[in-house]
């Protein structure tokens, strides 16, 4: 399978959607363009590809950064695409892959379409089952799911909001920061500022890392905090007072969040993006994660924050100009539940039907505490290299709750030789690289040993005379 960095970029939907949006004919596109009107129309019927000077070009008339025509979107959305199609309900067997491709490329407002309608189909169905329950006082009917929305949401911004960016940066420099003692500033600010008073919570009285009583005046957080987390809650509460006006911006001018709940969650995570950029300042954090390799453990040290935090934030370095290494970030627990998934590639696990038990993820909670690395490679032959590790939370006493999770980090393989976990790894030998998918509902792989349903396209003809291995659970059938 060719490179990615050989592919060829066909974009012609979006090169005709900026020019109407940019209300031109295609002469005039031409014309800006400094090519001609055949090569302009040919470009648009998919007969040529941008050219790399073509592409500037494209890019300085209309306003957009290149990496507006990578194919991140497009592969995210062909699996959106794939995942709606191949559900049961749908009751027919899921197109091909080409031919989801070549769908989302050539009209990727009808692919929109259907996964917008299959999700509305989803909620209904939610809502119908609610209706039809024996006690319906217990069962009130569902809503959509808000949190699909807010992903969506970051997934279109490729994981990374230059104007927090920029003002976490420039707030860092104006108070002096230093990395692992910023607690105390940030209590001072909001005290002289915002005349809050930073408390600490009594044990056992709140749940919640960060409780705000705006009448009293008075902002609580919990006692078991290390001073990374207090920073953490601190710098999310400035967020929402002194960002209020750019979270407005982002949330509201595009019109992508549906619901107030999901404009409540996407605030929060705004909020969250922007104490992540306090705590690590752009331009220090990608120096120092370039110059150690991306050392988590190394980088959590220096700007006094978890492994987790850490990780976020690499998963958002993609300033124009002086981008980190594009990762994807997932945080899962033992049971394959996602509660944190954010990504600036095309990694792009379904939403339906779980994700894949050969994946890393899993495998670390079977070393707790240790650092496991992985080379795996997707049905389409997309490779990727990922990091995983477990991180425990709360346990702040003897009979206290403790959550355990795995967080995973992983980005494509050829960025792989700039991470110092990457020293070692024979990341071209197709017998050390692992074959995963997007779930069993909608994973094509049918020599798989860990599948759990059939496969993609229906289930496999069973021959009784010839013995024919049957490459998931059947009922009845020993495994």
């Amino acid at each position: 399978m060719a490179r990615r960095a050989d592919r060829k970029i066909y974009a012609h939907a979006k090169l005709r959607r900026l020019r109407r949006e940019a209300g031109m004919n295609q002469v005039e596109m031409a014309r800006a363009l400094h090519i001609s009107t055949s090569y302009a129309n040919q470009i648009e019927q998919s007969q040529r590809p941008l050219t790399a000077s073509v592409l500037l070009r494209v890019a300085e008339v209309f306003g957009v950064a290149p990496e507006f025509f990578s194919d991140a979107d497009e592969d995210r959305l062909a699996t959106d695409l794939r995942t709606a199609l191949a559900d049961e309900a749908c009751g027919a067997s899921a197109p091909s892959v080409e031919e989801l491709t070549d769908a989302v490329r050539d009209h990727p407002d009808v692919a929109r379409a259907l996964v917008t309608l299959h999700r509305r189909y989803r909620d209904a169905a939610a809502q119908a089952a609610a209706l039809g329950t024996t006690d319906r006082a217990s069962a009130p009917p569902a809503a959509a799911e808000p949190h699909d929305d807010v992903r969506d949401f970051f997934y279109a911004h490729h994981n990374h909001f230059a104007p927090l960016d920029e003002a976490a940066e420039h707030l860092a420099d104006e108070m002096e920061l230093t990395p692992g003692q910023i607690a105390g500033p940030l209590a001072v600010r909001l005290s002289m500022r915002h005349g809050l008073k930073v408390l600490q919570s009594s044990p056992g009285h709140t749940a919640d890392a960060r409780h705000l009583d705006r009448e009293a005046g008075l902002l609580f957080l919990s006692p078991w905090l290390s001073e990374g987390q207090r920073a953490f809650q601190l710098a999310t509460q400035l967020a929402l007072f002194e960002c209020a006006p750019i979270l407005n911006h982002l949330i509201d001018g595009e019109g992508q969040l549906a619901s107030p709940e999901a404009s409540a969650l996407a605030r929060i995570g705004l909020a969250n993006y922007f104490a992540g950029a306090l705590l690590m300042p752009y331009t220090a954090f990608h120096r120092a994660a370039e110059e150690s390799g991306n050392d988590i453990e190394l980088l959590s040290a220096r700007f006094g924050v978890s492994f987790e935090t850490a990780c976020r934030r690499l998963s958002t370095l993609q300033r124009p100009g002086r981008p980190g290494i594009p990762f994807s970030f997932l945080r899962v627990d033992r049971a394959g539940n996602i509660s944190k998934r954010q990504s600036a590639t095309d990694f792009h696990f379904s939403r339906l039907g779980g994700t894949c038990p050969l994946w890393t993820v899993y495998e670390a909670f079977s070393a707790p505490g240790r650092v496991l690395t992985q080379v795996a490679e997707m049905p389409d032959g997309k490779r990727h290299f990922w990091i995983a590790r477990t991180i425990t939370r709360g346990g702040h006493g003897h009979h206290a709750p403790r959550a355990e999770f795995a967080i995973a980090l992983g980005c494509e393989l050829r960025h792989a030789q700039r991470l110092v976990y990457a020293a070692g790894v024979a990341l071209d030998d197709p017998r050390a690289t692992t074959p995963i998918g997007l779930g069993c509902r909608i994973c094509e792989r049918r020599d798989c040993a860990q599948r759990a349903r059939p496969p993609a396209g229906g289930r496999l003809a069973i021959d009784p005379d010839r013995r024919t291995h049957v490459p998931y659970p059947v009922e009845g059938q020993e495994s």
